[in-house]
């Protein structure tokens, strides 16, 4: 009898443990932080195919967004879609884009994510034109500029579309750590 005790008391603590590790899963998963997977050249050369980040969904509940995150947002042209872009413009901002080249409020916007020109040639905003970005909204941009599909192409974003900050690469492990931002002082 005791032989049985002692094995049902150990199947007991292993369900306990199982059902905790289980428990706090689950509450990270739904409020803290999520898995998101890159699919698609859109940033390259920083993020390729296959690349795993994790998206902190609680970021900018405690800090404001700053322009150069990497954040994960729903699609505005479908919910269902996830994309990963880079934040280039906070709400209110003016983004001009000329000559190949990212104006944020006047001033050339150092960007260090890309090595390609960036053209406004998408249909949402124009060559040369300024354009504010609208409050509670975000302007992304893929880092591979000329094969991005972005706030160029569909304009901003809300900012209740942000699932999360890309804050850490799991995947893969030749390039996993903490996705820093360059503008970030």
């Amino acid at each position: 009898m005791k032989i049985v005790r002692g094995i049902i008391e150990l199947v007991m603590e292993a369900l306990e443990t199982i059902v905790f590790v289980g428990t706090v899963y689950v509450v990270a998963y739904l409020f803290l932080f999520q898995p998101s997977a890159v699919n698609g050249a859109s940033m390259e050369p920083n993020f390729h195919t296959g690349d795993r980040v994790i998206a902190n969904r609680i970021a900018y509940k405690l800090h404001p967004i700053v322009r150069g995150d990497v954040v994960v947002v729903r699609s505005p042209l479908n919910p269902e879609v996830e994309f990963i872009k880079r934040v280039i413009g906070l709400p209110q901002d003016s983004i001009t884009i000329a000559q190949g080249k990212v104006f944020v409020n006047g001033k050339l916007l150092l960007d260090q994510f890309t090595s390609s020109a960036t053209y406004a040639n998408q249909g949402f905003i124009s060559e040369g034109q300024s354009y504010q970005v609208p409050k509670d909204m975000i302007f992304v941009m893929g880092d591979n500029r000329q094969n991005s599909l972005d706030s160029r192409s569909f304009g901003p974003i809300p900012i209740g579309n942000i699932i999360g900050q890309a804050v850490y690469r799991y995947f893969p492990p030749s390039v996993f750590g903490s996705i820093k931002n360059p503008l970030r002082n």
